[in-house]
């Protein structure tokens, strides 16, 4: 998912952005009695955007939505936030290909022992199939994330993008969901936009069910 100031491409090569060894006493601070856990910016304004359309008040509802700096920081927040540490009750967004990272912070933090990937939505992590962008494309439709662009002003910029060779070969849903990452806070502009554009009886699922398990288990 998107990291704060992510302007590149994903690549095999990327590290996850590091937060700082105060990851524990930012945990601490926290108030609010129930937490999802993100990756990045993107994530939480999406979130934040779609509790406040379902009418959610996270505040009054004790819930923060905390973005954690990369898949990879999430142990300390659960040593802290989990059973081992706060006992709050603790959800989270993740991309598939961090699901490595997710299952050994929920099973060092004392959320169970091997715990499988299949079994991690009942603990309130939920997956998407490749990244937050990548969910809200597919189900928004190309036509609908293009109009959302061009209401930006940025039609011209997709189209010189799309003509860079890179892009040849890639599907238009590919090719959006790259364009979203190529200029620092486009992923976190778009990620609010699409979700303001999103049907409410058809809200991606690993969105849907985080929100709905963080509201109903605290």
């Amino acid at each position: 998912m998107a990291q704060d100031g992510e302007a590149d491409e994903r690549g095999p090569g990327r590290r996850p952005t590091l937060v700082s060894a105060s990851v524990p006493t930012l945990a601490a601070r926290i108030e609010q009695r129930a937490v999802v856990l993100v990756e990045g910016a993107s994530d939480r304004h999406a979130l934040e955007t779609l509790a406040m359309r379902r009418g959610m008040d996270l505040n009054d509802g004790g819930i923060a939505i905390v973005a954690m700096g990369g898949a990879s920081n999430i142990g300390r927040f659960l040593e802290v936030l989990g059973p081992h540490g706060r006992d709050l009750a603790v959800a989270g967004l993740f991309d598939a290909a961090e699901v490595g990272d997710i299952q050994r912070g929920l099973e060092r933090a004392g959320f169970g022992q091997h715990v499988h990937p299949a079994e991690m939505e009942s603990l309130g992590f939920y997956m998407c199939v490749e990244d937050l962008e990548d969910e809200l494309i597919r189900h928004l439709g190309v036509d609908s994330v293009q109009r959302v662009i061009h209401a930006q002003g940025e039609s011209a910029s997709l189209r010189t993008f799309q003509r860079q060779p890179a892009q040849h070969g890639r599907t238009s849903e590919q090719q959006l969901r790259r364009f979203m990452g190529t200029r620092s806070g486009r992923k976190i502009r778009y990620g609010r936009l699409l979700v303001e554009a999103l049907d409410l009886d058809h809200v991606p699922r690993p969105l849907d069910g985080v929100l709905t398990h963080i509201s109903t288990t605290h």
